[in-house]
């Protein structure tokens, strides 16, 4: 049973690992423009919305959207006692506040972002920062009492929001609530929303599917005068700016956390179902992967008709592997990738083509069906010794994503320059195989820390 969650905690896994690495390998010209966001092309790196297309990289973030949607039926559904609204708004609160305060404190406490020209004052700010996020975030259950517990998480928090409110940074500015990780606060409203939607939808699915055009529908309304648009652009609460917190637009990223939320469900009912053809399901496995690295190649270099046809193709050998199954579960997980694959390539010419920033339907539905086939990918790699090993590995980093988040630039980097290790690090750029080289060092660094974490149950949670 447990191994079953294992796919879910490795494609969580996955997407924080290689977040990680795509933040930390080389930039400028040393690697070709598939190493990077479509939108933020080399040497330069300067954005073109004009630009359409996607890489491996533009799908870190929705395959951890993904997976937050698909965690949903796992610690929220209560088919005996459903959880009152009001337990589902402190809970959808609790986990909003504490992201968004994530979200705030570890940008603000970055070295660079404390200061234009970081001492070692700064460097160490930020390991002190890192240590106050696990006070805050991980669970004491050494101590026995929970109001101590509770205690030494509300005193410490409250501490760490007035440091904050009261430091100086960059150019002697203070504290400003718009100086945030984008990723994190998009995270906090999906949390929120997430919590709410599921929590009431969880006997009733077709409501959950129904919000979906409701949303489009907001969005599309918006570009005209009335009620939508005033809607969409609401960004204070009287004479409060919450633009900083909330924005209708993130509400966008529901088209990804809302499919999760079924393949949570169904990788539930796959728990309880046996796979009596590791052969088949392997080649389903196979043929899964092959699908992924099509779909990026083909919209990456816009060759998309053949990019279709190939998918299809690709699509039908799934389907004639899984019928072999008679597994309900994978079937549904095939159906509804495969659907929403071949939709987000039907909506592929629209607004320009697929693109992540700005974000369109076509990226949605694509990379919600390719999440899908990320699954069975990584449930049939878990039928072979070899293919067990790398899901599992992938899993533990998955166990305890907000580590592996913030090790990096509150950890790793303030150490490696404490040490007068960081020049060396920052002179492998000279070549695509150093540049690239650089970020597998970071990143492997990154999962050793997480994976300590792990082993001593050091799990930070909101």
């Amino acid at each position: 049973m447990k191994q079953r969650l294992e796919s879910l905690d490795a494609l969580r896994g996955f997407a924080i690992l290689t977040m990680v690495l795509s933040g930390s390998i080389a930039f400028g010209d040393a690697l070709p423009g598939w190493m990077y966001h479509a939108q933020v092309p080399p040497p330069t790196h300067v954005f073109d919305p004009t630009r359409p297309g996607i890489t491996w990289v533009d799908l870190v973030f929705p395959f951890f959207l993904f997976s937050m949607g698909a965690a949903f039926p796992l610690v929220l559904h209560h088919p005996l006692t459903p959880p009152t609204f009001f337990n589902l708004l402190r809970t959808a609160f609790r986990r909003y506040g504490l992201l968004l305060f994530f979200a705030l404190f570890s940008q603000h406490f970055k070295a660079w972002v404390l200061s234009d020209s970081p001492s070692w004052i700064h460097q160490f700010q930020s390991i002190v920062a890192f240590l106050i996020l696990f006070i805050v975030l991980y669970s004491w259950k050494e101590i026995h009492s929970p109001r101590l517990r509770g205690g030494l998480r509300l005193i410490t928090l409250l501490a760490a929001i007035a440091w904050m409110c009261l430091g100086t940074y960059s150019n002697g500015k203070g504290f400003d609530p718009y100086r945030s990780d984008i990723i994190l606060v998009v995270l906090a409203n999906m949390a929120f929303f997430g919590t709410i939607i599921y929590g009431c939808t969880q006997n009733r699915p077709w409501v959950r599917v129904a919000i979906l055009p409701l949303v489009m529908a907001i969005f599309f309304a918006s570009k005209q005068e009335g009620w939508a648009k005033d809607l969409y652009s609401i960004d204070s609460i009287g004479i409060i700016q919450i633009d900083w917190a909330y924005k209708f637009y993130f509400l966008k990223y529901l088209f990804i956390v809302i499919p999760g939320m079924f393949a949570g469900e169904w990788l539930k009912g796959l728990m309880s179902e046996t796979v009596p053809s590791p052969k088949w399901f392997g080649r389903a496995g196979v043929l899964g992967l092959m699908l992924i690295g099509w779909n990026l190649y083909g919209l990456y270099t816009r060759q998309l008709t053949l990019n279709l046809f190939g998918t299809l193709l690709l699509l039908v050998g799934m389907y004639a592997s899984l019928r072999k199954q008679l597994s309900i579960s994978l079937n549904k997980l095939f159906q509804a990738g495969a659907y929403l694959l071949v939709l987000g390539l039907c909506f592929e010419s629209v607004e320009g083509g697929i693109k992540k920033d700005p974000s369109n339907y076509s990226y949605y539905f694509v990379c919600s069906g390719l999440a899908f086939v990320a699954l069975i990918v990584l449930e049939s790699a878990l039928k072979s010794p070899t293919g067990k090993r790398v899901v599992g590995f992938l899993s533990v980093q998955g166990q305890n994503p907000m580590v592996a988040y913030v090790t990096g630039s509150l950890l790793l980097l303030p150490l490696m320059t404490l040490s007068d290790i960081k020049p060396y690090w920052d002179s492998m750029n000279q070549t695509a195989w150093m540049g690239f080289a650089k970020g597998v060092l970071f990143t492997g660094a990154v999962s050793v820390v997480t994976y300590l974490f792990v082993q001593r149950r050091w799990f930070w949670r909101t």
